[in-house]
């Protein structure tokens, strides 16, 4: 069976992932939803693939390992050696090489960031889910879900829901 590649990010009701300058603060922190997101990426994925800036986020916490139970990609162009064992930087053929993991055996691969590896696998028809856990904030500006425009596309609601702090999980299948 195919795996499935799903991009299941935090944002706010106006579709940012995070400010301009690449903080979240604003974003529900605690809660049930945070509980259940712990648990999908223990239950649901063995594979997580990431931006180098979605990667450096956990610098400013002293993390360099922040899934050691998934198989970690990092996709960047800058960076020159990993900075952790569990992490393997992946510097060219993005596309080809996510095409290649969804060819294995094996669990779905989560799709952590940012927004601009979003955007370069959405406009390559790789992404098959967006789970949204929207949180009740309005940033008026930042990094939105997508770093470039895409391409009109219908989604099917296949789940939601409504934690009691607010925060919405919303999960779609990409029609392709």
């Amino acid at each position: 069976m195919r795996r499935k590649l799903k991009y299941h990010v935090a944002c706010t009701v106006d579709g940012f992932i995070a400010h301009v300058d690449h903080t979240v603060e604003g974003f529900v922190a605690e809660g049930e939803h945070v509980t259940d997101y712990l648990a999908s990426l223990k239950s649901d994925y063995d594979i997580v693939v990431m931006g180098r800036r979605t990667y450096e986020f956990g610098f400013q916490f002293g993390v360099t390992n922040p899934y050691p139970w998934l198989k970690q990609y990092v996709f960047s162009r800058t960076m020159k050696a990993s900075p952790d064992p569990q992490v393997t930087l992946v510097a060219e053929n993005i596309v080809d090489f996510v095409h290649a993991l969804k060819n294995e055996t094996g669990k779905d691969i989560y799709l952590c960031g940012g927004a601009a590896l979003a955007a370069t696998l959405f406009a390559e028809n790789l992404i098959d889910e967006i789970i949204l856990k929207l949180n009740p904030v309005l940033f008026g500006s930042g990094l939105p879900l997508f770093s470039q425009v895409v391409k009109q596309t219908a989604l099917e609601l296949l789940s939601s829901k409504i934690y009691g702090n607010g925060v919405v999980l919303l999960q779609y299948r990409v029609k392709q």
